[in-house]
C-alpha cells in the first residue's frame, strides 16, 4: 500500500474531487475543487479518471513524504515546489522515488496549487463524492484539512496507471521529470487565470436600478481578507441594493453575486449555502468558474456582462478543448 505522509499541511490543505452536485434541496453545496479546471487537467496528465481526488492547497503550500514513491503532478498556480530540493516543474508528470520529500513554498501566482498523483487518493465517498466539506466536517480525510502525520492512500489504480503512461525517469524537465506528457500552449492559455469575470444578469437582476448595474459592471473590485471557499467579498463602489438587500429566502447557484444591505457583492463560492435571501445582480458564467478559485485577497476583478446564448457557447466551446486530444504534447 502506497501512502503520502504529511509532514507540514501547509495553510488550508484538504482532499477535493470534482464534489457533489444535485443535493442542493437536502442542503449540501457542490464542495469539489476550487479551480476544478486544474484538477481535471493534472488527472488527465497521469492517466486518471479526470474525477480522481487530489489535494488542494491554499496560498501556503505543505511537505509531503513518499516512503513507497508515487507519480505526480502539480497544476494550477506555482507554490515554488522542489523534490529533495531540486525544483519541479509545473503541469509535467514527475517521479518522487521512495523515501523522497516534496516541499512546497507561498504561492507566487494564483490561489490554489494541487497535488496529483497517479491513481488517485482515496477517501471514503460522501454522497458519491469525496471532496471535504470543511464547513459541515463531511468528506476527505475525516472531514477536515489535514494536518502534520496524517497518512493518505494512494489509489489501488495506481500500479495500472503507471504502466500505461509508463515510469521511467528521465534527466530533462527538473527533479524526477518523466518524458512525453505536457499541457500545449493552448491549454496553458486556457488555464491563465482572467480577472474579468464574465456574468449574466442574475434572477432579481430587473429589481436593481440601472445605476447600479452600471456601478457593478464599471468598477474595479478587490477581494476582501475575509474570501474563503464559501464565498468571495469584494470591496469597492457600493451597489445599491433594492429593499435594503434583503428578500424571501430561495435557492441560490454557484457562482452568484449576492447584493447584502450595504452594497458590497459577494460571489458564491463552492462550499457556498444552498439558500440565501439577498438579492442577486449578476452570476459568474460556468466557463469562468475556475478563475474563481484562484483569486488572492486583494486581487482586482472587474466584471464584464454577457447572454445566456454567450455563455452556453463559451462553456461548450470550453469542453470540447478539454475533450480534444492535442491538449498534451
Amino acid at each position: 500500500m502506497s501512502v503520502i505522509e504529511v509532514q507540514s499541511p501547509g495553510l488550508l490543505t484538504t482532499v477535493q474531487d470534482l464534489g457533489r452536485e444535485g443535493f442542493g434541496p437536502l442542503g449540501v453545496s457542490p464542495s469539489g475543487a476550487a479551480d476544478a479546471l486544474s484538477l481535471r487537467m493534472g488527472n488527465r496528465l497521469l492517466g486518471n479518471d479526470q474525477s480522481a481526488a487530489g489535494l488542494e492547497m491554499t496560498l501556503l503550500g505543505g511537505t509531503f513524504a513518499f516512503p513507497e514513491g508515487a507519480v505526480i503532478v502539480l497544476a494550477g498556480s506555482d507554490f515554488g515546489a522542489t523534490l529533495d530540493g531540486k525544483p519541479v516543474e509545473m503541469w509535467t508528470p514527475f517521479e518522487a522515488r521512495p523515501g523522497q520529500v516534496l516541499q512546497l513554498g507561498p504561492t507566487r501566482s494564483g490561489a490554489r496549487c494541487y497535488l496529483c498523483v497517479q491513481g488517485g487518493i482515496e477517501a471514503r465517498d460522501f454522497l458519491g463524492s469525496a471532496s471535504t466539506h470543511v464547513l459541515s466536517g463531511l468528506g476527505g480525510h475525516e472531514g477536515r484539512a489535514l494536518k502534520k502525520g496524517d497518512l493518505l492512500t494512494i489509489g489501488l489504480e495506481s500500479v495500472a496507471a503507471q504502466k500505461r503512461t509508463g515510469k521511467n525517469a528521465c534527466s530533462t524537465g527538473g527533479a524526477g521529470a518523466i518524458g512525453g506528457r505536457r499541457l500545449s500552449r493552448r491549454m496553458l492559455e486556457l488555464l491563465t487565470p482572467r480577472r474579468v469575470l464574465r456574468v449574466t444578469p442574475g434572477p432579481q437582476s430587473d429589481c436593481f436600478s440601472e445605476a447600479a448595474k452600471q456601478t457593478l459592471y464599471s468598477s474595479t473590485y478587490r477581494v476582501a481578507e475575509e474570501s474563503n471557499r464559501m464565498g468571495i467579498r469584494l470591496e469597492g463602489p457600493a451597489v445599491p441594493a433594492p429593499a435594503g438587500g434583503e428578500m424571501i429566502s430561495e435557492g441560490v447557484s454557484l457562482g452568484a453575486i449576492q447584493v447584502p444591505e450595504g452594497g458590497k457583492p459577494i460571489i458564491l463560492f463552492v462550499e457556498q449555502q444552498t439558500t440565501g435571501g439577498y438579492p442577486k445582480i449578476a452570476n459568474v458564467i460556468s466557463a469562468d468558474f475556475h478563475n474563481l478559485g484562484q483569486l488572492r485577497p486583494r486581487d482586482e476583478i472587474r466584471f464584464e456582462r454577457v447572454d445566456f446564448a454567450a455563455a452556453r457557447a463559451l462553456l461548450i466551446k470550453q469542453e470540447e478543448l478539454l475533450a480534444s486530444q492535442d491538449l498534451i504534447v
